[in-house]
């Protein structure tokens, strides 16, 4: 059932806080609303202001009204609270006639940024940068060698680096008395030596501390004995091209003859295997066509006279006879040129094929022709106890 009017405006008067209880008019109602809406804004214009006020009349900080301008209870002005409720109900930028002209930090005035810092003059700017070079540019301080650097090397690092297994495995060696430097067995950990000076050794071998590189080829028939060929021939360089480090053979060996040719860098290595003074012996197998005389043997050990003079075997054996065919093995240790090749064709037979099979204590095995390997470190150090290193 439809209510009639009168009942509607005596409850929104009873609603809107009419006084005495009775139903007022439309119009007084109404006014009287603006005036106790007066003081207090709306949501949306309620502004949270932490210091300063946007103009003459407004509120300080604690909310309370300032001595020049109107109370609180007068009726705000259409643009101030235009402006408070572009502003958000936090607060936003202020815009007024009050606040042009302020000085900065005033109330009213416009407010700095919390993150910008003050500008620093230049001449702040420069004592900095000076301040930053005499820090950074101090004399180096030498300590004492008691909270420095040792000098030298640990002993298990430079046999771990030289190739003699891992820091552990060295270690254990130290413990097993097997390492020995400059002729004193270390038995201690930790001790530091010199790699381009001390000199190490495990097991009674000389260990190759420093960067030298040993390398043992099994060079084909056909090749020359050179590291370089200028009329275009295939050469010992061609099986080391892709080598940083400049490398040299260890004597040599005919065109036609195949076996065993040591390649390094250790120069005083390479000089004293091919001196005549250490006197490095070299196994050779030869293919000759027999009979062979029983004295053969005898006759290359005592000497066999060539046109440089005498040449002598320091061991001679068969070691396979098919029919006609020999194959014997010969141990010199000279090294004049086709050496082996000339003694046994003065003694009457002709070599058809000559291999080289070991170069003092290093063996040529199964390696294949054409294979270049690297020598182990107890090869090197063979070598080197054989010339005296």
């Amino acid at each position: 059932m439809r209510s009639s009017g009168r009942n509607n405006d005596s409850g929104r008067g009873n609603y809107r806080g009419a006084g005495g209880g009775t139903s007022q008019p439309k119009a007084g109602g109404k006014k009287d609303d603006k005036q106790q809406r007066a003081g207090r804004p709306r949501p949306e214009e309620r502004r949270y202001d932490v210091g300063g006020t946007g103009g003459p009349g407004g509120k300080d900080e604690r909310g309370g009204a300032k001595s020049g301008g109107p109370k609180s209870g007068a009726p705000k002005s259409g643009g101030s609270r235009g402006a408070a409720a572009r502003g958000g109900a936090k607060g936003g930028p202020r815009t007024g006639a009050a606040s042009k002209g302020a000085r900065p930090g005033a109330k009213g005035g416009p407010q700095r940024g919390r993150g910008q810092a003050p500008a620093r003059p230049r001449e702040y700017d420069a004592q900095v940068e000076e301040r930053n070079r005499a820090r950074h540019n101090k004399p180096q301080i030498k300590t004492p060698k008691t909270f420095g650097d040792q000098e030298g090397e640990r002993l298990q690092k430079v046999l771990a680096r030289a190739g003699m297994g891992s820091r552990r495995a060295c270690e254990e060696l130290i413990e097993q008395a097997r390492v020995e430097v400059n002729g004193q067995i270390v038995m201690e950990q930790g001790v530091r030596v010199d790699p381009e000076k001390d000199e190490i050794k495990v097991d009674g071998l000389t260990v190759a501390t420093q960067s030298y590189l040993f390398f043992a080829l099994n060079k084909p028939a056909g090749v020359v004995s050179t590291m370089e060929d200028p009329d275009g021939r295939q050469c010992l360089g061609d099986y080391v091209t892709n080598r940083e480090t400049r490398l040299f053979h260890v004597g040599r060996l005919d065109t036609e003859t195949e076996g065993i040719i040591l390649l390094t860098n250790h120069g005083e290595l390479a000089h004293r295997l091919t001196h005549p003074r250490y006197g490095v012996k070299k196994t050779y197998l030869a293919a000759i066509q027999g009979p062979l005389p029983r004295d053969l043997g005898k006759q290359l050990k005592d000497g066999i006279q060539l046109e440089d003079g005498y040449a002598r075997a320091d061991h001679f054996r068969v070691v396979e006879n098919t029919g006609k065919n020999y194959l014997v093995e010969v141990t010199l240790h000279e090294g004049r040129k086709h050496i082996v090749r000339r003694m046994l064709s003065e003694a009457g037979f002709p070599v058809d094929k000559l291999v080289r099979t070991s170069f003092g204590p290093i063996a040529l095995g199964d390696q294949k022709s054409g294979w270049l390997r690297r020598m182990t470190n107890t090869e090197v150090g063979m070598l080197m106890r054989e010339v005296e290193l």
